[in-house]
Formats: C-alpha cells, structure tokens, sequence
C-alpha cells in the first residue's frame, strides 16, 4: 500500500536527522526533536513512513517505560537505549535515531494531582545531560572513554507544556508543531484508500463532511467496513467454533475486499461521531461515584422543563434549565446545591409557622424580590452569552465551546465541547444550550478561531459556577 508522505513532516524530520550526522563548525544543534500536535493526526505513522524511506535504523522507547517501582530503572533504560542506538550505526554503518513515544504521558505534569515522582526527575535529567553530551552517555557504575556518534533524538506527544521546561528550551529540543493541511488530509486519506478503489473526488467528499476528526477517525471507519462480512463469517461457522479457524488454522479464513462506496462510509462515520458524543456528554460518573454524588442527592434530569429567553439578531433563543431558575447554588458543586436543597426546605417549614404571626406585623422577608432578582440575573448572563456567540459568527469565525470544572480550572486544563463553522448558527446555539444544561456545575467559555490561520482571537468565560 502506497501510503502518503507530508512534504513538510518529511522535510522537518529528514533535515532534523541529517543535520545531527554532520560536522558543523560552531553551530549549537539541537539534539531532540519534538513532534506535538491533537491526538489521532499520525504522529508516529508519519515519523515511521520517514524512516523506511531514508533508511533509518530505529530504536523505541515508550512513554509507558519511563516509570518503574524501582528509582533510576528508566533513567539508565534512556541510557541503554541511546547507546544500543550508537552501536547500530557502529556495526551496520547506518543512520539510527532513538524514538521517545508520548514523552509527555510518561515524564509531564498535567495537573497538581499528578505524581512527580523520583523517575520522573531523573528522566528529565537524564535527556537533558544527553542533549547536552550527546557522544558521552556512560551507564551508571561503568565508564568508556570510547565517544559515541551523536544520535537524534525525536519524540512525539500531545502537550509539551506538561514537560520539564528546561528540557525543552530550544538549545535541546526543537519543537514541531503537526497539524495536516487540508491537503495533507486529502494525501493521507487518500493513501489509506488507495487499494479500495475510492475515487479522488469521494476522498475529498469524505474529508469536508468529517473535517474536524482526527486522521486515525478515517482509519477507524475503513476498518468498520469489514464488520458485516466478519458476522457473516462467525455465523457461517458458529460462535463456539470461531477460536478453532482463527488462532493456529491451517487455512486462515480471507474476505473479500468490501465495497467501499461513498454512502456506506458516510454513515459509518456518522455512528462513530454519534458514539463520540456519548462519551464526551453522558458524565455517568457523577451518577455513579458516591464519593462524588453526596447520599440523598437526586441528579437533575437531562431534558428537564425549560425556560426560553429572547434571542436578538435572529438567532435561536436561549433555553435554560428551570433548576437554575431559583437560586444560583443550583450551578454549583454537587455538596453545595444538595446543601442548599435543605437549607431550602428548612427555611420553608420556618416561613410558613410564622406566616400567620408576622403577616399580622407586615414583616416582609423579601423572598418574592430576591427570586425575582435571581430570574433577572439569569436573563442577563442568557443575553450576555447569545450576544457573545452572535459576534463570534459574525465576523466569520469559527465557534468553540469549552467546559472545565472547578478543580481544573485552576490549573487550566479545558475540555472541549464542540467546534463549529460560522455557517452553522442553529447547530451553534443548540450545542451552546446543550453544554449550559449539560455542565452547569462547570465553567464554560467560547472561543472564536480563525478559520484561515486556525489561531484563537478571543476566549471569553460565559458561565461561572
């Protein structure tokens, strides 16, 4: 299979490994460099496409190896890594790197719960004395005063800002940002479905319908082509029969290679989207964790009774959650609204015995202006948000929706909710709608991003719990 090559991941890779074979007077080479990006964009694939084609002799490591039980293991495993990749270029006389992959799910820090622990420091120093001395790295309780060739380092993640920022100042690591063009994503696609018989014109179809999944998202619905005919296969042989003609059969079994029309992807793709979203919106965990949900506390509906607030310029009116109509302690932490549930019913039993003796009196608590304080409030915030996502698609661009809770807030760390096109107004507001009732215990903001340098030009926080 003839797969597709990125000219610029191509030419930033070969350059980055070549440039470290040679002898450059007085130039300061950076040792590592570092391919980061979305998850499912093919990182990896790319860097081993590179490789077999400029010959590249390859030695992994994996983020999961650089933590042990047992202090300094994966600092001398770098160690013996690098220098197996030495002796390679010893013996066989050919260009060898040494491959980090997801370096920062095994040596970065993504929030404040995350354990640093020994292994992790000495990781990082580990790397950084290599790119520092990249043809003496001894193993700890030997020496050998034989200097080693310099072998490039290249490692891949998703968020090198979780890593240990001396180590990627650009003296060590030299950072490349992967994010394919849409040709890139054409080229790519393209390669996966070269054997299929997939025109150019259903490739580039296929691509603009699911413009905003990763690459990996076509490779899974390529694959989920071949469901039907393997449940033909098992109920051909039966279910019980099934391990007998796969593990050690003398015959495999071969399918015929499916058709693989426009319409068939399509709704492949679009189940795998629907299955993305149930996974991003259902936060079962709240329902089910004890230690999250307090005892007595009933979670609200998802599709409760709502309250519509006028929208301006047009656009589709705001819906609220009537939960959030009464007090704002219903936005907050689950402790806290369950709180103020009986807080609430006990100042109703309060109020009501003394009803009779101080409406005699002509006390007045107040109670009827601060609700109706509270619903003018709201409105506001409804009005505020609508007005913000209406200067958003005006000037063109596109719209992101990101929640986080509180713990996470402080640390900054976003998930997103969605990301639309300016031409999609009525998507916009439901998505918009859908994520205020969905996470309004969390804080929720909007995002306009340029669709022609993809760059973010305002963040502004719509919801606070």
């Amino acid at each position: 299979m003839s797969y597709y090559i990125s000219p610029r991941f191509l030419n930033k890779l070969a350059v980055h490994i070549t440039k470290n074979y040679l002898d450059l007077p007085q130039v300061k080479l950076p040792l590592i460099l570092g391919i980061h990006g979305r998850k499912g964009e093919g990182k990896t694939f790319q860097c081993e496409l590179v490789f077999q084609r400029m010959g590249v002799e390859v030695v992994y490591i994996s983020g999961g190896e650089l933590e042990s039980p047992d202090a300094g293991d994966p600092a001398r495993l770098v160690r013996m890594r690098y220098r197996e990749a030495a002796e390679l270029v010893r013996v066989r006389g050919r260009m060898a790197v040494l491959m980090i992959n997801d370096l920062d799910a095994g040596a970065g820090r993504f929030d404040r719960m995350t354990q640093y622990t020994v292994n992790t420091q000495l990781v990082n120093n580990t790397l950084m004395n290599i790119a520092d001395n990249p043809t003496n790295v001894q193993l700890p309780g030997s020496y050998d005063e034989k200097a080693l060739p310099r072998i490039p380092i290249i490692a891949t993640g998703n968020d090198f800002a979780t890593l240990y920022a001396p180590l990627i100042r650009d003296g060590r690591m030299q950072k490349f940002y992967w994010e394919p063009s849409y040709e890139d994503r054409l080229g790519i696609v393209g390669g996966m479905y070269a054997e299929d018989g997939l025109p150019a014109s259903d490739v580039a179809q296929l691509v603009n319908r699911f413009k905003d999944q990763a690459i990996d998202f076509f490779g899974a619905v390529r694959s989920q082509i071949y469901d039907e005919q393997i449940t033909q296969f098992i109920e051909a042989v039966g279910i019980e029969n099934v391990a007998a003609k796969v593990v050690n059969a003398v015959a495999p079994p071969t399918f015929a290679r499916p058709n693989f029309q426009l319409d068939r992807l399509i709704a492949v793709g679009d189940r795998l989207v629907k299955e993305q979203a149930h996974v991003r919106t259902m936060g079962l965990v709240s329902e089910y964790n004890q230690a999250l949900t307090p005892s007595g506390y009933a979670r609200p509906a998802r599709r409760s009774a709502l309250l519509t607030v006028p929208a301006p310029n047009g656009l589709s009116p705001y819906v609220k959650d009537k939960a959030e109509q009464g007090s704002t302690d219903s936005r907050s932490s689950p402790w806290k609204r369950a709180k103020a549930a009986r807080l609430s019913r006990a100042d109703s039993q309060v109020m009501s015995d003394r009803s009779l003796t101080d409406s005699s009196f002509g006390i007045d608590y107040a109670q009827q202006s601060k609700k109706a304080n509270t619903q003018n409030a709201n409105a506001d915030k409804s009005l505020g948000a609508i007005q913000q996502l209406h200067n958003i698609l005006e000037r063109g661009h596109r719209v992101g929706i990101e929640h986080v809770d509180s713990r996470r807030f402080r640390v900054n760390s976003w998930q997103s909710y969605t990301v639309l096109d300016p031409t999609e107004k009525s998507e916009a507001m439901h998505s918009l709608n859908a994520c205020l009732a969905e996470f309004s215990d969390h804080y929720i903001r909007l995002i306009g991003i340029d669709p022609s340098s993809k760059q973010r030009m305002t963040e502004t926080i719509i919801h606070r719990p």
